[in-house]
């Protein structure tokens, strides 16, 4: 059996018999998405990495709980990121620019993490320019609010719906809807001069 050809909620089936070739699969599946919602959050990659671990310890811990009536993936999200705000409360760290630390992540994390503006003609001096843009706009992101954070990356980064950002932040629809609405103003208004000419 291919595990990689499996669906998600097979192979939690697989785990909750004991497969732990499943269990592997599923944390190949979504280490990279779920360090990089935890990375914007934190700004630290030993941190993210240990709260990274920490989400899978307890998803796998926990899987006896997990409801197959909803997206496994979302129900991971929610775990990853309640274990994040909950150690944010916790220590009330200061948000990292990843600008200010460019040697604090791998090549491979970063990409994971990066927000990056395709150009189709990809002449140098557009490219260039393009990879400006993301970073103004991921500096931007950093000035939000963690909820306000966590909706606009799940919802923008991750392609999440609405409704499983609800479930993933925990929050009702209107919530999410308001978070997103805010923070699309609040990144509107710090990137004015982008629109300038």
């Amino acid at each position: 059996m291919r595990y990689s050809d499996q669906t998600d909620q097979t192979l939690v089936e697989h785990c909750l018999e004991g497969d732990e070739r499943a269990a592997r699969e599923l944390i190949v599946r979504f280490e990279k998405p779920v360090f990089s919602l935890i990375f914007r959050m934190v700004r630290d990659r030993e941190l993210a990495e240990d709260l990274t671990q920490e989400t899978f310890v307890r998803t796998l811990n926990n899987l006896k709980r997990y409801d197959p009536s909803y997206k496994f993936s979302s129900w991971l999200f929610k775990i990853g990121y309640n274990l994040t705000i909950d150690h944010l409360r916790k220590k009330e760290l200061d948000v990292v620019s990843i600008e200010g630390a460019p040697d604090a992540i791998t090549a491979d994390q970063q990409a994971a993490t990066r927000i990056t503006l395709q150009t189709r003609d990809e002449r140098p001096d557009q490219l260039l320019e393009a990879r400006s843009i993301g970073r103004e706009i991921e500096a931007a992101i950093d000035l939000l609010r963690p909820e306000y954070k966590t909706a606009i990356l799940l919802r923008h980064v991750e392609g999440y719906a609405y409704d499983e950002i609800a479930e993933v932040m925990d929050v009702p629809l209107g919530t999410v809807k308001t978070y997103i609405h805010r923070a699309r103003n609040e990144l509107k208004d710090s990137l004015v001069h982008l629109r300038e000419p």
